[in-house]
């Protein structure tokens, strides 16, 4: 196994990085999540229980595992504790193995109530955001208003800026929004009442990872969302508050870049995304219920169904260019099964022309009409199949074609939700 590794989806999000994390993690002696927020759903599926984590890196259920969340990560303290609590419940040590940024910012109620009383206002026209505050918190953080983990180890500076930043919030609330305002008191109450509990989890990331390096130690760092809902490089506007790509992995940690080794792009054997947004391979037919049923297609955040469509090549090549992915993991292969034939989608089509290559902008991936190539499907299950040489020919001819169509390895197949039902290739 290489040394510094970034794992990260290539889809809208949703394509299983949880259970990769999962299965990497014993061979490395730290997880760190680098972006995103408690908008992120992490599904673990061990020994037949699930477990959904949303804040902590999916590394925190191997005992003897320093987890990090690095300053890229917007952090809800209240869904911080109800997930560490929820851990501790089932006899999960979280305490002593958890480090948080100081430099990580803070989201408050203010920001989940103006998140969604701007998406109510927005109407029709409304993103799809999960309502959970993550953009305000985002806005705060580079209008250099926001408050950081740091803050709450000073009192008086604390009461100061968050004062200053319930005041701005409040107006937003009251006089754009008519929405109700958020207390102030009631706010620094539950921040100053966190704090004791936080304060040993608090450190410098940047120079914690170091050490695992100089030490030559194998670190895991845990991307959230996927790369076409980064906020540069995704289906703006219809996308999230942050960037999701291999980049962001040295700015959400302050890791150098020449540290990484490999870059692993997670991606399902189709499509899917959850909210508003164009989505040219989306099935609004039979095909598309088939596979929201069989593959369970629902947020482990929010809930809400996802929208399934045919695998499109043409979005993971770009997302292969953007991130430098040198291998792909590519899961709920088993959910094919069953399919009569199997399409993939290779180039758009767009004002009478072939397009082979993605722009990633709404406006103009709205108005691509997918092409193609068919394969015919197969009626043997590959659920829980751990050997490739085992899996249907049909099922091994669609993988090879993916691995020729993209030009990157294939080197983990995913045939079921539990830890071990994996095909490993290398």
């Amino acid at each position: 196994m290489k040394k510094n590794i970034i794992v990260l989806g290539t889809q809208w999000g949703d394509e299983g990085k949880g259970k990769i994390v999962d299965l990497l993690t014993p061979q490395v002696a730290a997880v760190v999540r680098f972006q995103g927020g408690h908008n992120a759903g992490h599904t673990l599926v061990i020994d037949g229980k699930k477990t959904i984590l949303h804040l902590l890196p999916s590394g925190i259920l191997h005992p003897h595992i320093k987890c990090y969340i690095g300053n890229g990560v917007v952090v809800s303290l209240p869904d911080l504790f109800a997930e560490i609590n929820t851990l501790k419940a089932n006899h999960v040590t979280v305490l002593d193995r958890l480090f948080i940024s100081h430099y990580c910012p803070i989201l408050l109620p203010s920001h989940i109530a103006i998140d969604k009383a701007r998406e109510q206002k927005r109407g029709a026209t409304a993103i799809g955001t999960t309502g959970r505050g993550i953009g305000p918190c985002y806005e705060d953080k580079v209008a250099r208003r926001g408050l950081r983990m740091a803050d709450l180890l000073d009192e008086n500076f604390l009461s100061l800026r968050l004062k200053e930043l319930l005041e701005y919030h409040n107006f937003l609330l009251t006089q754009r929004y008519q929405e109700r305002p958020i207390d102030y008191q009631a706010t620094l109450d539950e921040l100053l009442e966190k704090k004791a509990f936080l304060q040993p989890m608090l450190t410098d990331v940047t120079a914690s990872l170091a050490k695992h390096q100089a030490k030559q130690e194998t670190i895991l760092f845990e991307g959230a969302q996927g790369t076409l809902l980064d906020i540069d490089h995704g289906t703006y506007p219809y996308v999230t508050s942050s960037n999701t790509i291999a980049a962001a992995a040295s700015v959400g940690t302050g890791f150098g870049l020449l540290n990484f080794d490999e870059i692993i792009g997670v991606t399902k054997a189709y499509t899917t995304r959850v909210g508003a947004g164009p989505f040219p391979t989306e099935l609004l037919n039979d095909e598309g219920q088939y596979l929201a049923n069989k593959g369970h297609e629902f947020g482990s955040t929010t809930g809400r169904p996802r929208r399934c469509g045919w695998f499109d090549s043409v979005a993971l090549k770009r997302a292969v260019l953007i991130n430098s992915i040198n291998s792909l993991c590519l899961t709920k292969l088993d959910v094919l099964d069953g399919l009569k034939q199997i399409n993939i989608c290779i180039s758009y089509k767009c004002d009478d022309k072939e397009v082979t290559t993605l722009s990633a902008g709404a406006k103009t991936f709205a108005s691509y009409e997918p092409v193609y190539q068919t394969f015919p499907g197969w009626q043997e299950t590959t659920l829980g199949i751990k050997d490739f040489t085992a899996l249907p020919a049909n099922a091994k001819n669609y993988l090879n074609a993916i691995e020729k169509i993209v030009g990157v390895p294939i080197t983990m197949i995913s045939t079921g939700p539990e830890r071990e039902q994996m095909i490993l290739r290398t």
